[in-house]
């Protein structure tokens, strides 16, 4: 088991780096595939963003990231197999420069396995992010693995992943004892993964958790612009509240390369943010270091 020591916050000004951005029309920012991967290969992660022209200061803190593993381990039991070893990558993601490491372990576990979290938890040095359901079954687990965070999700059996916030509004009792189990195993962060509403923002602290995160997954599939501004304004009212309440601020789900620009303009308060699929969707194409600092140029880029 290893010490996790939080990775350095780097903050940044407005400034121009060396990707392009080219808005596609529908109220999105994208940012120039061809051009993130031929700054890649000029980059060291040392000096990833200093080579990227952007102004270091002493202002904002920038989020953290760390990546979501459950697609590996989704491939290798496509199959069966006992790889790709979603531990391997995970650690290729720290090499690249990743703040920590999210996974979610399922009832059904359908991707990551009881073997991957002990695994995990003892080759991982970043920040472990332990997501779960409030299946007393699970708490116990999360309780024996002691992660930096666990994230307390909802479940459903039927669902490809998870597609809203959990409900404390409504059942405050049970969730307010697993933050507590949580807690006293050790555990120093516990969040909630909520939809963008001021009344779960409000439960949230009043169930004993610290941090919440926002579930961005309506704002990355707007498909309209009225849409995706109204979500963005929800979000954003929630991270107010939130961080009136005292939470730490943290948000996943569906974001990307092309998306996660405006919503850091836009939503403050942000510390930690949880991306997966986009990054092991590219990684097919450029591999998992590549993926992962390019990732790093996007979200370490301060567009606010």
């Amino acid at each position: 088991m290893h010490n996790f020591t939080p990775a350095p916050k780097i903050t940044v000004h407005r400034a121009k780096s060396n990707f392009k951005l080219s808005n596609t029309g529908t109220g999105s920012t994208k940012h120039s595939w061809a051009n993130l991967v031929l700054q890649d290969s000029f980059h060291s992660l040392g000096g990833l963003l200093c080579r990227s022209r952007v102004a270091l200061s002493a202002g904002t803190p920038l989020p953290n990231l760390l990546i979501n593993i459950d697609h590996v381990a989704t491939l290798r039991n496509a199959r069966r197999e006992s790889f790709p070893d979603p531990v391997e990558v995970a650690l290729e993601c720290e090499k690249a420069g990743a703040d920590g490491i999210v996974f979610h372990l399922r009832e059904d576990r359908r991707h990551i396995s009881d073997q991957d979290v002990e695994n995990l938890k003892m080759e991982i040095h970043t920040k472990l992010d332990f997501e779960l359901s409030l299946a007393p079954e699970i708490v116990t687990i999360c309780c024996r693995t002691v992660p930096h965070l666990a994230t307390l999700v909802p479940e459903r059996r039927e669902e490809v992943t998870t597609e809203g916030g959990l409900d404390v509004v409504g059942q405050l009792e049970q969730v307010g004892d697993a933050v507590k189990r949580l807690f006293e195993s050790g555990i120093q962060e516990v969040a909630l993964f909520l939809d963008p509403s001021l009344d779960q923002m409000d439960a949230a602290a009043e169930s004993g958790a610290n941090a919440i995160e926002l579930h961005t997954g309506d704002y990355a599939n707007a498909r309209s612009q009225e849409t995706r501004e109204s979500e963005l304004d929800a979000l954003a009212a929630a991270a107010n509240r939130a961080h009136k309440n005292g939470l730490h601020v943290h948000a996943g789900h569906g974001l990307d390369y092309e998306n996660f620009p405006l919503f850091i303009e836009r939503v403050p308060h942000v510390r930690e943010v949880s991306i997966g699929f986009a990054v092991i969707a590219r990684s097919i194409f450029v591999g998992i270091p590549s993926a992962v600092k390019q990732m790093i140029l996007v979200v370490k880029k301060d567009v606010r």
